[in-house]
């Protein structure tokens, strides 16, 4: 045979023995789009030209009266002998009825399926090991900041003292704070937080503040609750790990108070109160004893709860949310008297100077009580702008007194039973607290309004300030100032 000759053109309507020197001097015809050499030497294997002179091996053939043209690879990179295997390979799974197509379609879905369940085993596992790595700490944050709209400022400030790392200089006394109970299971793994580990810790805790690790207890347990019903922690958290019996006995049960100021000790109490340097703490115990209300209540009174009209006074109740009491004499002539500050009855005395320390403090407390701390000399002493440490006041009156021991919640105590020697109706002394009702009678039929529960809260305070031997004149209470 005759050779050809590498300028003379190429027959493409016959097939050809492929070589190099055949596939380089391949062009395509002028006004085509593409071009088709065919393999004498392998049935279906093509080499495809373009007109820009782009050359590739494919092969061709008909399955299901279709054509199906499939590229095999380029030249320089696939060898004549290579690509004759692939194209025999493809023509025999053609054969067999089978579309290369699918198979590809198949071996596609069959890739992207391993490598979705290889993606899902590593996600697992870096799941796993962060579950593993997950404190304690970083869930109770997540919890408290959740829950923080359903809880009230000493709630919140409850778990906030629990959590407290401690290691900040102290206030009134050398040295830093001591971490709060819960700081030592904040700094466990959450995997390891079981009913051993909360034994441990509350055996070792309770030596010290037994009290504290009881509340703290109960701010655990309620944590575990919530912590269980989350779907990404459910599986990884011990509800019952607060429950342990050794943990409650470690803790031990809190004893019932029985402060109280007896009949006798009125004089003494009332005259060291009265003679505090702060006249708003002064005004908040005895307006705290000649109410029964709670120490908080009486905390949270604003100016607006005052109805001078009907002298009447609006507690927030923690049991009915509101209740109204009459505004009795002596409690009105205290408050009269009182400098308006802010919104707050018991506001807190004027702006720190704004030392470093000072500042540091103060954002703490606003932290503590989620307020804003940027406008820090506006507010007055308290972050909230209101009382907040009367009971150290408190202590140093009863102690002057020689009644160490008498609480600000032992007040509310003394007004129940001070009632007693008047024989006022218990279900009055209730409304005026803020007990509900015991009896059948008290919850669905008798309603007191505020002109009968006068009768018996004016007799009431007057007999107080008489065994107290307290006069003022009722007759010109003092007006009402505002704060310069």
């Amino acid at each position: 045979m005759a050779r050809r000759k590498t300028d003379a053109p190429i027959d493409l309507a016959s097939p050809h023995d492929l070589t190099v020197g055949l596939i380089a001097a391949l062009r395509c015809p002028d006004g085509k789009a593409q071009a088709f050499l065919r393999d004498a030497g392998a049935k279906g294997l093509r080499v495809r030209v373009t007109a820009s002179g782009a050359k590739s091996y494919v092969f061709e053939s008909k399955v299901n009266g279709k054509t199906l043209r499939r590229t095999i690879g380029d030249p320089g990179a696939w060898t004549i002998a290579a690509a004759r295997a692939e194209a025999n390979r493809l023509r025999v799974l053609v054969d067999q009825k089978t579309d290369p197509r699918e198979l590809d379609r198949q071996h596609a879905e069959e890739t992207a399926r391993m490598d979705a369940q290889a993606q899902a085993l590593a996600v697992a596992e870096t799941t796993a090991q962060a579950a593993q790595a997950l404190t304690v700490g970083e869930v109770w944050r997540r919890y408290v900041a959740e829950r923080r709209p359903h809880w009230g400022d000493r709630n919140y400030a409850d778990h906030l003292g629990m959590a407290d790392p401690g290691g900040e200089k102290r206030q009134r006394m050398a040295g830093v704070t001591k971490p709060g109970p819960l700081a030592p299971i904040l700094a466990m793994r959450l995997a390891d937080l079981d009913s051993k580990a909360v034994e441990a810790w509350a055996i070792k805790e309770s030596k010290d503040r037994p009290a504290r690790v009881r509340l703290a207890l109960r701010l655990l347990k309620a944590f575990l609750r919530w912590a269980a019903a989350e779907s990404d922690l459910s599986n990884r958290v011990d509800p019952a790990a607060a429950n342990a019996k050794k943990a409650r006995e470690a803790a031990g049960k809190a004893k019932p108070k029985d402060d109280v100021l007896e009949r006798g000790q009125l004089s003494a109490w009332f005259q060291r109160v009265r003679q505090l340097h702060n006249p708003v703490i002064s005004a908040y115990l005895q307006t705290l004893l000649l109410t029964g209300a709670r120490p908080g209540e009486v905390l949270a009174m604003r100016w607006e709860d005052l109805n001078t009209q009907w002298m009447g006074l609006t507690i927030r109740d923690k049991v009915e949310g509101e209740r109204a009491i009459p505004l009795t004499p002596y409690v009105w002539h205290l408050l009269a008297a009182l400098p308006r500050r802010n919104e707050w009855v018991f506001s807190g005395g004027r702006a720190l100077m704004m030392t470093p320390d000072n500042i540091l403090r103060r954002q703490r407390k606003s932290k503590a009580l989620g307020t804003d701390s940027s406008a820090l000399v506006a507010l007055p002493t308290s972050a909230s702008g209101r009382l907040v440490e009367p009971s150290i006041a408190h202590r140093q009156a009863c102690a002057a007194a020689g009644l160490e021991g008498l609480t600000l919640h032992g007040l509310r105590r003394s007004f129940a039973s001070l009632t007693e020697w008047l024989e006022i109706p218990a279900g009055v002394v209730a409304q005026i607290q803020g007990h509900k009702p015991s009896a059948t009678a008290e919850k669905h039929y008798k309603r007191r309004p505020l002109d009968l529960l006068r009768v018996h809260h004016e007799r009431i305070e007057a007999w107080i300030l008489e065994q107290a031997g307290v006069t003022f004149d009722a007759a010109a209470p003092a007006g009402l100032r505002v704060a310069s």
